[in-house]
């Protein structure tokens, strides 16, 4: 397939994904948004704000590479910070319909993209450069890594379901988005129909760490310490 094909494969998964937050979101209650979410110092509300966030820094990265003009992702860290605590603070009504607006704001510019523009060179939040394409697949990690932490049903083998085929490419991002050195890790994910799945972090000689897809996932975004891997693994931070 071409740059533009798996772009627009990508988008009908994220579409998918979207609509899962559009529903939990317009269910919450004043309560429950105040609720903690599975992040430390954040309320469901703290979460549901960046998720509306990224999507709009994602747009900033997908409009550099149709106009050529460099759009970072955020103006910074300060105030991407500071945009997802004043968000948090909000009424349970606005902030679902920011979740959903930011969305379709992402979807709709996505949609209208140029083929050429997917293969087209931005940079990450964490600097990293990426081709346009690779947008996608960080909103589909955003979007299904977070309904974990939303605290409201999802485990992490259901998230792992729901990536199907990009479960593989998902965990490549999670690893990619820490930068700098890593431990030294043969990461490796069994699926309960036998499918494999291996990742090789760090340099030297590697610690092999092998799980279900679902306990895999949990560890590499620093939500568990990895002792439902077998072997011995090492502190993560956690992906945020």
């Amino acid at each position: 397939m071409t740059a533009s094909e798996r772009a627009h494969v990508l988008l009908n998964r994220v579409r998918a994904l979207h609509e899962e937050w559009a529903r939990l979101a317009r269910g919450l209650d004043e309560e429950a948004v105040r609720a903690p979410s599975g992040l430390p110092g954040w309320t469901r509300a703290h979460l549901l704000s960046h998720l509306a966030r990224n999507a709009d820094g994602l747009v900033n990265l997908l409009t550099w590479a149709k106009s050529g003009v460099e759009t970072p992702m955020y103006a910074g860290e300060a105030a991407r910070d500071d945009d997802i605590e004043k968000g948090a603070y909000r009424s349970a009504e606005e902030i679902a319909e920011d979740v959903v607006a930011a969305a379709a704001r992402f979807v709709e510019v996505a949609s209208d993209l140029p083929d050429e523009a997917w293969q087209a060179r931005v940079r990450a939040r964490q600097g990293r450069e990426i081709p346009a394409e690779f947008v996608l697949w960080l909103r589909l990690s955003e979007t299904a890594i977070h309904l974990a932490d939303l605290d409201l049903g999802y485990d992490w083998a259901r998230v792992a379901d729901l990536l199907g085929d990009e479960f593989e490419i998902v965990v490549g991002n999670a690893i990619g988005m820490y930068g700098g050195e890593l431990p030294s890790v043969l990461l490796i994910a069994v699926g309960s129909d036998g499918a494999r799945h291996e990742w090789r972090m760090g340099t030297g000689e590697p610690v092999t760490l092998t799980g279900s897809p679902g306990d895999v996932l949990a560890w590499i975004t620093g939500r568990s310490d990895g002792s439902t891997l077998d072997g011995t693994a090492p502190p993560l931070p956690r992906w945020l």
